[in-house]
C-alpha cells in the first residue's frame, strides 16, 4: 500500500495575468458554456463537480469541448480524479482579473431548453 496518495493532476489553465478578456468573452459568447458556468455558480455554489454532474442535455463530445474552452480562457479550473475530471469555477481569480464578471453570469436566467428534462421539473 502507499505511503501517500498523489495529488490530483491539475489540467494546463492560465494563470491570473494571463487571463485575456477577449478570450474570457468570447467563451462565456456560448449559451451552452455559459449555462454550464451559471451551473457551477448557482447549483453547485462555486464548488467542485464532475463534468456530467452540469446536466446540459448535449453529447459528451460536445460538452467536453466546452469545458475545454471554459478550462483555457480560465474561467473554469479542472484536475483529474481518477477517469473523472472535476471542475470549479476560478472565482477569486476571476473577480480579481475581472471584477463584476460574476455577478452577470450568476443573475443570467438558463433557457430550460439547454437542460436535460429531469432538471427542469
Amino acid at each position: 500500500m502507499p505511503d501517500r496518495v498523489d495529488a490530483p493532476e491539475r489540467l494546463p489553465q492560465p494563470s491570473v495575468a494571463e487571463m485575456d478578456l477577449p478570450v474570457v468573452m468570447d467563451a462565456l459568447s456560448d449559451p451552452i458554456r455559459l449555462a454550464i458556468l451559471h451551473r457551477y455558480l448557482v447549483d453547485a455554489a462555486g464548488g467542485a463537480r464532475s463534468c456530467g454532474w452540469v446536466g446540459i442535455d448535449r453529447p459528451k463530445s460536445t460538452l467536453t469541448h466546452h469545458f475545454r474552452v471554459l478550462r483555457e480562457a480560465g474561467l473554469l479550473e479542472q484536475h483529474l480524479e481518477g477517469l473523472t475530471r472535476i471542475s470549479r469555477v476560478r472565482v477569486d481569480d476571476l473577480e480579481q482579473r475581472f471584477p463584476g464578471l460574476l455577478d452577470l453570469v450568476f443573475a443570467w436566467q438558463v433557457p430550460a431548453a439547454l437542460m436535460r428534462e429531469d432538471l427542469t421539473a
